[in-house]
């Protein structure tokens, strides 16, 4: 028990100092950020001070983290497989350190429609990229076209579709929960975007 304590502590104080150096703070700006002398925040990071929870909570704030974040072991479940819909040609993947949140891949043949009507809007917000070929976003009566490798990002209360142009295109999108749910409710629990194979 007190070598996991040890190995947490060492854990923490490892990633208080990541997350600064990342940030590109020097131990002065962070001090700064949560309010602590540079020299307490330099014991913290070297072991030389006792981890305090309310000091944890603080730097987690000022680290634009969160305490769960800065604490967690768990490294049991790093592996995801996807779950496969054959029908509708997308596989998703849930994204465990934020409930709700799922990674979808989807190969699209079909152009989005033309009528802005046909076009879905609900809360959430969607980000996607092309993996492959071409896609062509509409976004309420703008058009947006999507090479390879390109992305986007947008709320999806604006009516939206997404679909190919000139052949077949692959996508992966991020959908955080309320757009996972328009989905859901839009298309009987696929959780896809956009139109269909």
């Amino acid at each position: 028990m007190t070598q996991e304590i040890g190995d947490v502590d060492s854990l923490v104080r490892k990633r208080i100092r990541a997350l600064r150096v990342a940030q590109g703070w020097s131990l002065e700006e962070l001090a700064a950020r949560a309010n602590l002398s540079q020299s307490s925040l330099s014991r913290i990071e070297n072991g030389q001070r006792r981890l305090a929870l309310d000091q944890l909570v603080i730097l987690a704030r000022a680290l634009d983290t969160t305490l769960d974040q800065l604490v967690e072991t768990a490294t049991d479940d790093v592996v995801t497989s996807p779950t496969i819909d054959g029908a509708h040609g997308s596989m998703r993947w849930p994204v465990k350190g934020h409930p709700g949140m799922i990674v979808v891949r989807q190969r699209m043949t079909q152009p989005p429609p033309d009528n802005p009507a046909r076009m879905r809007a609900h809360a959430g917000r969607e980000w996607l990229v092309v993996l492959s070929g071409t896609a062509i976003l509409m976004l309420g009566h703008r058009r947006f076209r999507l090479e390879t490798n390109q992305a986007a990002e947008f709320p999806t209360m604006m009516p939206h579709d997404i679909g190919a142009e000139g052949g077949p295109c692959e996508i992966l999108g991020i959908f955080d929960r309320d757009a996972r749910r328009g989905h859901q409710r839009d298309d009987g629990d696929s959780g896809s975007p956009g139109n269909r194979e």
